[in-house]
């Protein structure tokens, strides 16, 4: 693990986007050119023997890291999209929120059964969005190789979600209780 300082580099918003939420803004890591490889760095060093082919990423933070993430490892980028932004045959995967659901959406010929794919995102709160970007590679075929992120939030329990459906690792660099 890097000896990178990424907290410091993530800004606290107060009462963002409501009151009584502190909002983590990750936006300085991407800002800073030494921040954001480190961030890259950390997240592909820690899987670049895990025999990674695809890298998917969900809509639209999950991007901006799964990407970079992707190059370094030398595999393909996956998005998982919202509903209707992809043009070609999707694979669908609904999931909860806390008030509501959602959905994501990849394309179907995006992973075959010979993809072994990470996970990544900016952020694991309730866990959700990651065991649906994972059960759409799986729709595919691919198995589901790990998950990265750059923030957990640890007082949501996210961790416990993922296990229910998978028990591959969990790797993330800045933990808030």
């Amino acid at each position: 693990m890097s000896d990178f300082d990424f907290e410091s580099r993530i800004v606290d918003i107060p009462d963002y986007p409501e009151p009584g939420v502190v909002f983590k803004d990750i936006t300085p890591l991407f800002d800073d050119a030494d921040a954001l490889r480190a961030v890259i760095d950390a997240i592909a060093d820690n899987f670049a023997d895990k025999g990674i082919t695809k890298v998917v990423g969900a809509e639209a933070r999950g991007f901006m890291v799964g990407v970079p993430v992707a190059y370094r490892l030398g595999c393909g980028f996956v998005p998982a999209r919202k509903p209707g932004k992809l043009p070609r045959e999707t694979f669908s995967q609904s999931y909860s929120l806390e008030y509501g659901t959602d959905e994501l959406q990849i394309h179907q010929d995006a992973l075959t059964p010979d993809d072994r794919v990470l996970i990544v995102d900016d952020l694991v709160a309730t866990g959700g969005t990651a065991v649906a970007t994972g059960k759409l590679a799986e729709q595919s075929g691919a198995s589901v190789a790990g998950f990265a992120f750059i923030l957990e939030l640890c007082f949501l329990h996210p961790r416990d979600v993922i296990a229910e459906a998978y028990d591959q690792e969990v790797f993330t660099l800045v933990k808030v209780d």
